[in-house]
């Protein structure tokens, strides 16, 4: 998962392949912020196949993580595939390929969802919203873009001939920006004559921003408060420079601080930390999946998901979450029992730049799920304490209604 960005800095996805020169970043998709990025320093690299920043020049790695636990930071995440499901079956069909309960969704409102297979596993994680316009908004991994229109478009297909009025359309020309950190809504308000404090996590909007018509959402994978604004692609450099110009406070950052944020609020990566062979179940992602979903067991999967969710003990393995004395996990290094037997693997790990600690996610045999279970890590040829702990591995900052 993990390249080398600094001496001191924790290390980014292994889909971040550092460039040998220019020309091979010239030669990869490019959201359209990639002058802006060049303009401002941005070091460019290959995530996905896509030319996006790792870091910028005025923080470092580091540095940028802890602003956005206190500050705001904007991140490009245009790659990733935006899709509307027309029609007047598309909460039917939606709930034919997610695990998510669509159909309860208040209007404008949505969740994290799990596209699954017929043996359970994830075909990828995803964000649903049900839009009072009349349509579905999804929001997919770009590392699995092109498999996940693959999959949805046959599936579509497949369900017109079944006679369902449902359709899949690929958003045209929208970037996608993440405005992340506790400062977002003051930074964000100026430019709104909407009241943001009415947005709640997880719900949507439609509105202008300093004058742009945007898809506002409050959510992002962070862990902080923040939003991601879908924006027009011909006024995404204008709308990141109102943003930008509200404040000296206000910074973009890169892949590497996204990817530790999202470890330290115990978010999945997938390819990483979720992926084809793993269930909800295994995943520890079943709050995913809703009591009637259950019930009715109408989801790709359903049966082989439910059989492990009820097996009693359970057995087969578990992401949990791990702290490392002394020396940071990285992925593949093995778990072991305080036996020496290897009972797990790591898939995520770095130094915690806001604990200090080395933190990582890994599977784990269930009869090593407890937190507080004593465990150890193989870092190479040394073999290092570990603990069994809760995540998120640091308190979540969800803007969410008043109880």
């Amino acid at each position: 998962m993990f390249g080398l960005l600094g001496r001191n800095s924790v290390r980014c996805s292994r889909q971040i392949a550092a460039s040998r020169n220019f020309s091979s970043i010239q030669e990869l998709k490019k959201t359209p912020l990639f002058d802006y990025h060049v303009e401002k320093g941005g070091k460019m690299v290959d995530f996905a196949g896509w030319a996006l920043p790792v870091s910028y020049p005025d923080l470092s790695h580091v540095e940028s993580h802890l602003h956005t636990r206190k500050g705001v930071s904007i991140f490009d995440v245009s790659h990733m595939l935006q899709l509307h499901i027309h029609g007047k079956d598309r909460i039917k069909f939606i709930e034919s390929i997610l695990v998510a309960d669509v159909e309860s969704l208040a209007e404008n409102t949505g969740t994290l969802s799990l596209m699954t297979n017929e043996n359970g596993g994830i075909i990828d994680d995803c964000i649903v919203h049900k839009s009072s316009a009349g349509f579905l908004n999804l929001v997919c991994n770009a590392g699995c873009a092109d498999k996940d229109l693959a999959h949805i478009t046959e599936r579509c297909s497949a369900a017109v001939s079944a006679g369902l009025d449902v359709a899949v359309e690929v958003k045209p020309a929208h970037s996608l920006i993440a405005v992340q950190g506790p400062q977002m809504q003051t930074v964000l308000q100026e430019g709104l004559q909407d009241d943001l404090s009415k947005l709640y996590f997880n719900h949507t909007a439609l509105v202008d921003v300093w004058g742009i018509p945007c898809r506002v959402t409050r959510c992002g994978y962070t862990g902080e408060d923040g939003v991601e604004i879908s924006v027009p692609d011909d006024r995404v450099v204008e709308l990141v420079e109102r943003l930008m110009g509200t404040s000296d406070e206000v910074k973009l950052a890169g892949l590497g601080a996204r990817d530790s944020l999202r470890l330290e609020a115990g978010l999945c990566l997938y390819g990483n930390d979720i992926d084809e062979t793993t269930t909800p179940v295994e995943g520890t992602l079943m709050w995913t999946i809703s009591k009637r979903r259950r019930a009715a067991r109408d989801f790709p999967g359903a049966n082989r998901i439910m059989e492990q969710f009820l097996a009693k003990p359970r057995t087969g393995k578990r992401r949990v979450g791990v702290i490392v004395d002394k020396a940071p996990a990285r992925p593949h290094y093995p778990v072991l029992n305080m036996e020496g037997e290897v009972i797990g693997e790591v898939t995520s790990g770095s130094p915690s730049p806001c604990s200090g600690k080395n933190i990582a996610m890994a599977y784990v045999d269930n009869k090593y799920i407890k937190n507080g279970t004593p465990l150890q890590v193989q870092v190479r040829k040394r073999v290092f304490s570990a603990t069994k702990v809760a995540m998120p591995f640091v308190p979540t900052q969800y803007y969410n209604p008043p109880k």
